[in-house]
């Protein structure tokens, strides 16, 4: 009796009690055990989030190309703005210099004498300074005045002791600026004064 009691504790022992999840494949087992977490639920809130970045970067895009648009048309508006003013500007400079031309086509038609032609373009150079001073170009002073080399250029150098060091003795040709911008510097003569070089 206790053999045959030994054997039957041996054959439990052996087999442990197994539950009805082992007894399934592994394939199964697995979707046994993930049976409480519905994969439906999870893929709708994936597609939820792609279709919202997607709106996102849809609406980015079109606001980026919005924001490229308007700013083609800006720099188009003002580059024609740009173009307007300027053709504005040299259309009232060109008109301001309209009578001198109409004077000068009077000169060389006039039947006069050589002292009456001259005098009649002192009158038209005069008439020209002006309109060249009324748009603010001022003539750079030289003559009897000190050498600067910002403004005046140097053609020739002349000894002469009788003049102070580096004053100018003559222009060659008129210089101009424009509100206190060089147009063309003087040309000029200048003396040299060797008595003040060596004292």
């Amino acid at each position: 009796m206790r053999h045959e009691q030994s054997s039957n504790n041996h054959k439990h022992s052996s087999h442990p009690e197994t539950k009805p999840e082992a007894l399934l494949p592994i394939e199964e087992q697995g979707s046994v055990e993930d049976a409480g977490e519905p994969q439906g639920g999870a893929d709708a809130g994936l597609r939820a989030e792609v279709e919202r970045l997607q709106g996102e970067r849809g609406q980015m895009v079109d606001r980026l190309a919005r924001l490229q648009a308007e700013f083609d048309n800006y720099r188009k508006r003002e580059a024609k703005e740009r173009t307007e003013y300027r053709d504005y500007a040299l259309a009232n400079t060109v008109e301001q210099f309209l009578p001198v031309l109409d004077n000068f086509h009077l000169a060389l038609r006039a039947q006069g004498s050589a002292e009456q032609l001259r005098s009649g373009v002192d009158l038209i150079v005069r008439q020209m300074e002006e309109i060249v001073r009324s748009l603010g170009v001022q003539p750079i002073p030289t003559v009897s005045t000190q050498f600067d080399p910002r403004l005046h250029e140097a053609i020739e150098m002349v000894e002469r002791d009788d003049v102070p060091d580096h004053q100018i003795l003559e222009e060659v040709r008129r210089g101009y600026t424009l509100r206190d911008r060089l147009l063309r510097p003087a040309m000029v003569r200048v003396a040299t004064n060797p008595k003040q070089k060596t004292a």
